[in-house]
């Protein structure tokens, strides 16, 4: 979380914000979330949080083809072999084909493997990725008359021509990409990108049921809790027809029958009431994986279609111990391939390799060091001469490409742009390491190994509750190309750290907008990241449940020291005594100074007509917070004027946290008005001396901080009689003045405002105290005599005018106001 990262945020048209509050009722930070993926329209919103995509099998090109091909091998009675895979999307692509061709009469009702049906799943460390020649001859041996791959074999064209000749009809069953000279195998397809079906990105599960539900299998419905179990633990996009199925998915497999899900799910510690796809992620498909990285799949087959209970809990006991063993490997290799590729910090890309490392588990290694140093990385396990490698990438570098470009070093090699596998010879890693970063760096700009952290949406604190919480909730599920939601909460306070889980983690409270929120930072060695002044922050905000409550808890991803851009001062007087002798220019003013404003107290009645209402009303923000509101309105990319009680004050209290917007003080635009013209968003950070100021409001977002910043200013300023006490001692003190003497005598120690010294001048001439030439302005005090304030016409109407406002700063108008 320390590490440097750049914030990405994209603009976000507030029209297009405000008209999805309007339309689906909702916040604007979820409204921002929304636009910012895209969904910046009402009907595009609604049918991404409906979720509710779904597409026939027939429309897979060649479908009905297939299901003739396997209806005749079932009808005849022919050997059917299921070939799939070793990861989760393998075994539940294969269990779904198993169960439905057992559904559809290829094999008894005892549930168990042989006869008519079967499968194989092949071994990470012995036959590698996907159908290979050696499985081909044995099949071929055992009598298998259909072999039907699943979550492979869209790239093995000579191993599916092998089968071929050897007397087996073949049908392909995939979703991974077809080779890159675009040859296909000679065989039936189902794969959703070769067979033009409406949406690609479907995982081999999902293609494996829209076969089942071809063939007209009871079990297709079933098998919804198998597909969303796939889905996301083969980190397909969750986006499209996915998102359906995995929600429809969640919900069957918290309910489902099978014995083995539901012993998964006990000793993954999952309550199924509360199932989501993260838990998917991190808990239940770990377990199926780590008997495919570790030992053989079979384990996780297993446990899918059985229909023991007994036996169902003792094969959920074997993954989970297969499971700590993963982990405790993990740690081994990790700490290990840290060591090597920290001597690789300087180059573009990393490769470490090392005897006694595991295959397996090379992929989680590669994952964590890229997620870590933010770099290509490679890691290789070497044993008997040669070496079996993961790779993973960073966004900008394409892994698969990579590769090819540095083929000449390989012995084997496939993947994708983020995701591959090879196998080398181990004399030629040294070769390949050099000519893999050569090529990162060839690819690759400095940009590119900076870690970006991108925001969807920015909150001030009074947003942070269990309310927002609900509606991001309503975006899920989560996973790939749709993230959980990244909040900026900019200029907060990370504050009160309690360490927790042995150290590894911290509890804190997060201070933003006068609010405090519950927060919580993991795998931070129980510190936080920025503990010294103000930072901007990013989290998730999820609902946590502890002892039977449920609330709000922020879940912290990134902080850094707040870097704000500039803020232009507008609407500064021309100098400090053109100022104050404006107030003492009755014929300028128009004397407008001796009649009190009539200025709402309390109520709505007296605010101006001429504010709208509707959707172009005032937005009220007032106690969320600020600083929030001010960034989330100036990354929309339309032009922000902020207006505050005082700008010099309020300049110096904003200039370190936030920035990219203009700043002026209600006294400058009373002068000069047009100044907001402008400006798309006019916000009011504090509420104005005269409501019919509102007028050239767009947003309302004063709070209780706010408030007291302009009470104290006000109060200073309405105590007339104080204040005008200190200045006329002053004034005596000096005797005659003038010049730079005079201005720093009205400044006075507390840098009076120009405004409030002018007042203060009218006063003392009215009442013969002091005699002021105008030009060069020059001021003499006559000897003292007692007199009363009263008897100044100016003091009178200034003082009713501070009274009236002061009544309308403690009481604010309601929201319904405007």
């Amino acid at each position: 979380m320390s590490d440097p990262r750049r914030l990405e945020i994209a603009p976000c048209p507030s029209a297009a914000v405000r008209a999805l509050e309007a339309d689906l009722d909702i916040g604007p930070v979820t409204a921002q979330a929304l636009v910012r993926r895209g969904l910046d329209t009402p009907a595009a919103a609604r049918a991404w949080l409906a979720a509710d995509e779904r597409h026939d099998p027939s429309e897979f090109e060649g479908m009905e083809a297939a299901v003739a091909l396997v209806r005749r091998h079932v009808d005849a009675g022919s050997p059917i072999t299921v070939h799939g895979d070793y990861d989760v999307d393998g075994v539940c692509s294969t269990a779904v084909l198993v169960r439905a061709l057992r559904s559809i009469g290829a094999a008894g009702t005892d549930g168990e493997a042989g006869g008519r049906i079967d499968w194989y799943l092949p071994s990470r460390l012995e036959d590698g990725y996907g159908l290979n020649a050696r499985t081909v001859d044995r099949l071929a041996a055992a009598g298998t008359r259909l072999l039907i791959t699943a979550d492979c074999a869209i790239t093995a064209v000579d191993e599916v021509a092998a089968a071929r000749a050897a007397g087996m009809d073949v049908l392909v069953t995939d979703h991974h990409a077809p080779r890159a000279d675009g040859v296909l195998p000679d065989a039936l397809i189902v794969h959703p990108a070769v067979c033009g079906y409406p949406f690609t990105q479907l995982c081999a599960t999902a293609v494996a049921a829209k076969l089942a539900e071809a063939l007209g299998a009871p079990t297709a419905a079933e098998d919804l809790d198998l597909v969303a179990l796939a889905t996301v633990a083969d980190v397909v996009a969750l986006r499209g027809e996915n998102r359906r199925l995995v929600r429809e998915g969640l919900r069957a497999l918290a309910t489902t029958s099978k014995p083995g899900l539901r012993a998964l799910m006990r000793v993954a510690q999952c309550d199924p009431t509360r199932l989501d796809a993260r838990a998917v992620a991190f808990r239940l498909a770990p377990r199926i994986n780590a008997a495919g990285r570790l030992r053989r799949a079979d384990a996780g087959l297993e446990l899918v279609l059985t229909t023991d209970e007994a036996r169902a809990g003792a094969v959920a006991e074997e993954l989970d111990q297969a499971n700590a063993e993963r982990r405790h490997v993990e740690q081994r290799m990790l700490f290990e391939a840290e060591a090597q590729a920290n001597e690789q910090a300087q180059e573009a890309a990393i490769v470490v390799a090392a005897e006694g490392w595991h295959a397996g588990v090379a992929g989680i290694v590669a994952s964590r060091l890229a997620e870590r140093h933010h770099r290509p990385v490679v890691v290789i396990a070497l044993g008997a001469g040669r070496g079996t490698g993961s790779g993973r990438s960073i966004p900008a570098f394409d892994l698969l490409g990579g590769l090819h470009a540095c083929a000449e070093h390989l012995a084997r090699h496939g993947g994708h742009r983020a995701a591959a596998g090879l196998e080398i010879e181990a004399g030629r890693v040294d070769a390949f390491r050099a000519a893999f970063a050569a090529h990162a760096a060839e690819v690759l700009t400095a940009d590119d190994f900076v870690a970006v952290e991108r925001v969807d949406a920015i909150a001030a604190g009074g947003d942070l509750g269990r309310e927002l919480a609900e509606e991001l909730a309503l975006l899920e599920p989560f996973g790939h190309e749709n993230p959980p939601v990244t909040l900026l909460v900019p200029a907060a306070t990370l504050a009160d750290p309690r360490p927790m889980g042995e150290g590894k983690h911290v509890r804190f409270t997060l201070r933003a907008g006068g609010v405090r929120a519950k927060a919580v930072a993991f795998g931070c060695g129980g510190r936080l990241p920025v503990s010294d002044g103000p930072a901007d922050a990013t989290f998730t905000l999820e609902l946590n449940e502890w002892k039977g409550v449920v609330e709000p808890r922020l879940v912290l991803r990134h902080a850094q020291p707040c870097e704000p851009g500039t803020i232009e001062v507008l609407g500064a007087a021309p100098d400090y005594m053109t100022t104050v002798l404006a107030e003492l220019d009755s014929g300028a003013l128009g004397r407008a100074w001796l009649r009190p404003r009539s200025l709402a107290c309390g109520s709505h009645a007296t605010l101006p007509a001429s504010l709208p209402d509707g959707p172009s009303a005032p937005l009220d923000r007032r106690d969320r917070g600020v600083a929030g509101t001010i960034a989330a309105l100036v990354a929309s990319g339309e032009p922000v004027l902020v207006v505050c009680a005082d700008a010099v004050l309020r300049h110096r209290g904003l200039h370190d946290r936030l920035g990219g917007f203009a700043l002026c003080d209600w006294p400058a635009l009373a002068r000069q008005p047009s100044l907001a013209a402008p400006y798309a968003h006019v916000v009011a950070v504090d509420p104005p001396p005269d409501p019919a100021l509102l007028v050239h409001v767009t947003v309302r977002a004063w709070g209780t901080p706010e408030l007291d910043f302009v009470a104290r200013i006000h109060e200073r300023e309405r105590d007339l009689r104080a204040d005008l006490t200190a200045l006329y001692r002053d004034l005596r003190a000096a005797g005659d003045a003038g010049g730079e003497q005079l201005e720093t005598l009205l400044r006075g120690a507390h840098c009076r405002r120009p405004e409030q010294a002018g007042r203060l001048l009218r006063i003392l001439t009215e009442l013969g105290l002091v005699e002021l030439d105008l030009e060069p302005p020059a001021l003499r005090v006559p000897a003292a005599r007692r007199t009363a304030l009263e008897r100044s016409a100016a003091f009178r109407a200034y003082t009713a005018q501070a009274d009236e406002a002061y009544r309308w700063l403690s009481e604010p108008p309601p929201a319904q106001a405007a």
